[in-house]
C-alpha cells in the first residue's frame, strides 16, 4: 500500500512538474504606458446645426499583454489590451468645452509567421474582439448635454515585430494596425432625450455596424529600448473613430505619444524573467 501511494505521488509530481515546465517556457510580455496628445471631437447630437470641431488634448493609459498559446502547435499568440482615455477640448470660438472619456478592452489572437528570410522579423495576422464604452459631454447644452457611446467590434489585426542591433545594442520595433469589419453599437436617435429611454422609447438604439456606417482604425508604433535591468517602451498611437448612425455623425480623432515600461514574466508563481532569450516570448 505504501509503495502504491509513493508511486501515485511520483506520478502526480511528474504531471505538475511538466505543467510548470510548459508554463515557464511560455512567458508573458506586459507593458503599461501613459500617453498625451491631441484630440479632435465632433458629435452632431450635441451640436446638430453646426460642423464645429472641438480640439484639445487627450491623456491615456494603456496596458498590453501578449503570450504564446498552445493553439496550432504554439504558432498563435494572445493579445489583451486595456485602454483608458480622457480628453478636454474647446471650440474655435472659445465659447464652449467638450469633455470625453472612454474605456475599452480587446482580446485578439494572431498567427505567427516567424520563418521569414529576414532575421529577427515576425509577422502576425489575426482577429480580435473589442468592447468599449464612453461619453462626450458638452458644457453649453442644457437639455441634451451628454452623448453616450457603446461598441462591440470584431476586428482584423496585423502586426510586424522586428528585433535588431545597432553596434551590439538590441532594439525591437513594432507596428500594428487594427480595423473592425462587423459589430453592434449603441446610438441615441437624433433629437431624442436620454430621459425617453427610461420611458421605454428604445427603438433603433442598438444598430449593426460595418463599413457602411462606421470607420474605425488604430495604428500603433512602438520601440523597446533596454536600459540596465529594465526596458522602456516608447511609441505613437493614432486612433480614428467615425460613425454615421441614426442621423448622428460622430468622430473622435487622436494622436498620442506613449511611454512606459515592459516586463517579461512567467505566470506560474508570478516569477519574472531575467533572461528572456531562454523562454518562448510572444514578442521578442
Amino acid at each position: 500500500m505504501g509503495c502504491l501511494v509513493f508511486l501515485l505521488f511520483c506520478m502526480a509530481f511528474s504531471v505538475v512538474a511538466q505543467s510548470e515546465k510548459e508554463d515557464i517556457s511560455r512567458s508573458t510580455n506586459e507593458s503599461t504606458m501613459i500617453g498625451i496628445g491631441s484630440y479632435n471631437l465632433r458629435d452632431s447630437y450635441l451640436s446638430p446645426s453646426t460642423n464645429i470641431n472641438y480640439t484639445g488634448w487627450v491623456a491615456r493609459i494603456l496596458n498590453e499583454r501578449m503570450k504564446i498559446t498552445r493553439l496550432a502547435d504554439y504558432k498563435i499568440s494572445r493579445q489583451q489590451i486595456v485602454n483608458i482615455e480622457f480628453g478636454s477640448t474647446r471650440n474655435g470660438a472659445e465659447t464652449a468645452n467638450e469633455y470625453a472619456g472612454f474605456v475599452d478592452y480587446s482580446l485578439g489572437y494572431h498567427y505567427r509567421f516567424t520563418d521569414l528570410p529576414v532575421s529577427g522579423l515576425k509577422l502576425l495576422a489575426g482577429a480580435s474582439a473589442r468592447i468599449s464604452g464612453g461619453f462626450i459631454y458638452n458644457t453649453r447644452n442644457s437639455n441634451n448635454p451628454v452623448s453616450g457611446k457603446g461598441d462591440f467590434d470584431l476586428n482584423l489585426s496585423a502586426m510586424a515585430v522586428y528585433s535588431f542591433k545597432i553596434k551590439e545594442y538590441p532594439l525591437t520595433v513594432r507596428y500594428q494596425t487594427e480595423m473592425p469589419f462587423a459589430g453592434v453599437l449603441f446610438s441615441i436617435n437624433k433629437g431624442q432625450p436620454y430621459y425617453f429611454l427610461s420611458q421605454g422609447d428604445k427603438d433603433g438604439i442598438i444598430r449593426f455596424s460595418s463599413f457602411h456606417n462606421k470607420f474605425v482604425m488604430k495604428n500603433y508604433f512602438t520601440v523597446d529600448i533596454p536600459i540596465a535591468n529594465f526596458t522602456i517602451r516608447t511609441g505613437y498611437l493614432n486612433s480614428m473613430y467615425r460613425t454615421n448612425v441614426n442621423d448622428i455623425k460622430t468622430h473622435v480623432l487622436s494622436n498620442a505619444f506613449m511611454i512606459g515600461f515592459v516586463k517579461e514574466f512567467i505566470s506560474f508563481g508570478g516569477k519574472r524573467l531575467k533572461d528572456t532569450h531562454k523562454f518562448n516570448s510572444a514578442y521578442y
